[in-house]
């Protein structure tokens, strides 16, 4: 049994003991984490952020008008303009009445255009026939062929002779897109011309009788910028 002389030592070791796990525990951090290597105080780790963080919002892209209606970007419209180019639209004795070329699937928010133009005061003669169509729901090149092919069919019946060329490229005009044209040549001298254009959402072709494709070319490039809005 320890001497009373040996207890009053101890017992003022315990208590200082004591005093600092006091100390200790009060500066502790709630969770009672500590650095190992020293002894002090850790700061809580971090969950994952997998498991606390939410995820950050995602912000859809702004749509351009077109897109936000569900059009495609550059949409236009075909219509009938009463004049087109440097011809006016022809609507006296023999005018087209009904629609000479299958133009294909037309569904409903879709524009059909069948009009013949003639040069000013022209009131006999062939005319220049012009089938146009808007918000094609295919590829607007496949419509052109579809359309193009109707009118080789048409022309053959109503004066045009020969076999068609191959189609050439020209400048389309400002509307961008594709405009081609091919011939139908009867002889040397009178040629029928087929062009067509094609463009985001429209395909539309045209006959031009006895003339070349370069004239025609640029007559439907002109023709287009009153035809399509």
């Amino acid at each position: 049994m320890p001497s009373p002389r040996s207890r009053g030592p101890r017992l003022a070791l315990a208590g200082a003991a004591v005093l600092t796990v006091l100390t200790l525990t009060a500066c502790e951090p709630e969770d009672g984490s500590t650095d190992p290597a020293s002894g002090a105080p850790t700061a809580a780790a971090p969950a994952s952020a997998s498991a606390t963080a939410a995820p950050a919002p995602t912000t859809a892209p702004a749509k351009s008008p077109a897109a936000a209606t569900g059009s495609p970007a550059g949409k236009r419209t075909v219509v009938e303009a009463q004049r087109a180019g440097s011809l006016q639209r022809y609507t006296g004795a023999g005018a087209v009445s009904d629609v000479p070329v299958d133009p294909g699937e037309m569904r409903d928010g879709m524009h059909l255009v069948v009009a013949e133009y003639a040069k000013s005061g022209q009131a006999t003669g062939r005319r220049t026939l012009v089938v146009a169509v808007d918000n094609v729901p295919e590829d607007p090149n496949k419509r052109r062929e579809h359309l193009w092919r109707g009118l080789i069919d048409y022309a053959l019946q109503h004066g045009s002779t020969g076999t068609p060329t191959t189609a050439t490229p020209y400048a389309p005009g400002p509307l961008g897109g594709s405009l081609e044209c091919l011939s139908l040549p009867a002889s040397a001298s009178a040629t029928d011309v087929l062009c067509g254009w094609a463009d985001a959402s429209t395909a539309a072709v045209a006959l031009f009788p006895a003339t070349t494709p370069d004239a025609a070319a640029r007559d439907f490039a002109a023709m287009r910028a009153d035809l399509e809005h």
